[in-house]
């Protein structure tokens, strides 16, 4: 068994496809299928589905996978450390995060990184919560951003905490609540139509939980828009309302211009937090393994 069979293993399975694999790593899609027919050779096992239009792990494969992960990295770790060189640590990191993290949060982080440790590239994939969590569970990627608390089944660090906040249209009815009030109730939203993220969104699901919470489960849904920046024109334009996290809000959170404005809710007493998350079983590669070392120090001390 040799590196250069597990890492194309490990490539198929993160980009399901062959081609994509041997595009990732500079070689030719023969070459990769050779090592994973070699490596299954070798096995007496079948490791890859090579049917359908994505090449999928077996049984025997997902099995494996964690094991080829943990085979690589530690290898690398292992040359970093005897080489001394913490300062030249070099590599990908595939960052798995939610919408607000990734468009609000994660962009400062690794440019911070990056300015000190320029040889770290990152491949940083955008979804729902739900997807961020399943994703570093199966190890298809090395440090996720999440805005939401599934379970225990990974490691979770808090990074940082703000509340929900609605967004309205520029209208007669919100001009004159804002005369006479700084915050929205429920109730005068009930006229409203919504305009959500998709069903794994924290903030939807935050939300969603404290309106059952008082009562009120009959929320109408005008669209489903899976981008923040889209969902603000929606409500610029008189689509609808939504929620967001008051993080996404920054520049449009008190000001008296545009079309857009800003609520908080009455009696919701109730802050969501972002986290960092990732695979306590798995060995991090020395990039990913430095990158959530400078994410903790930046967050936690």
């Amino acid at each position: 068994m040799e590196f250069k069979q597990l890492e194309a293993f490990v490539n198929v399975v993160k980009y399901k496809s062959f081609s994509k694999a041997a595009e990732a790593t500079y070689l030719t899609q023969p070459t990769i299928s050779t090592h994973i027919s070699s490596l299954e050779k070798e096995l007496g096992v079948k490791l890859v589905d090579r049917n359908g239009k994505e090449s999928r792990p077996t049984k025997h494969g997902r099995a494996f996978y964690n094991y080829a992960i943990n085979i690589i990295h530690t290898r690398d770790r292992a040359v970093i450390a005897m080489t001394d060189l913490a300062n030249e640590i070099a590599g990908t990191v595939d960052i798995k995060t939610s919408g607000i993290p990734g468009q609000f949060i994660v962009p400062e982080i690794i440019a911070g990184f990056h300015a000190r440790y320029p040889k770290v590239t990152f491949n940083v994939e955008q979804s729902d919560t739900g997807k961020v969590w399943d994703d570093i569970q199966e190890n298809l990627g090395d440090i996720g951003f999440s805005g939401y608390y599934i379970n225990n089944s990974l490691k979770c660090c808090m990074l940082l905490s703000d509340r929900p906040v609605v967004i309205v249209p520029r209208t007669e009815k919100f001009i004159n609540i804002r005369r006479d009030r700084e915050k929205l109730t429920l109730d005068d939203l009930m006229d409203e139509e919504f305009i959500w993220r998709e069903e794994g969104s924290a903030t939807r699901r935050t939300f969603e939980e404290w309106a059952r919470s008082h009562g009120h489960n009959d929320l109408r849904t005008v669209a489903v828009v899976n981008s923040i920046e889209a969902i603000k024109e929606c409500v610029k334009n008189g689509l609808g309302v939504s929620v967001m996290s008051q993080t996404a809000v920054k520049g449009e959170q008190g000001s008296e211009e545009g079309r857009i404005m800003v609520f908080e809710l009455e009696d919701m007493d109730m802050e969501r937090e972002f986290y960092m998350i990732y695979n306590r079983n798995t060995t991090l590669s020395p990039a990913a393994q430095k990158f959530k070392e400078y994410v903790e120090s930046r967050y936690m001390g």
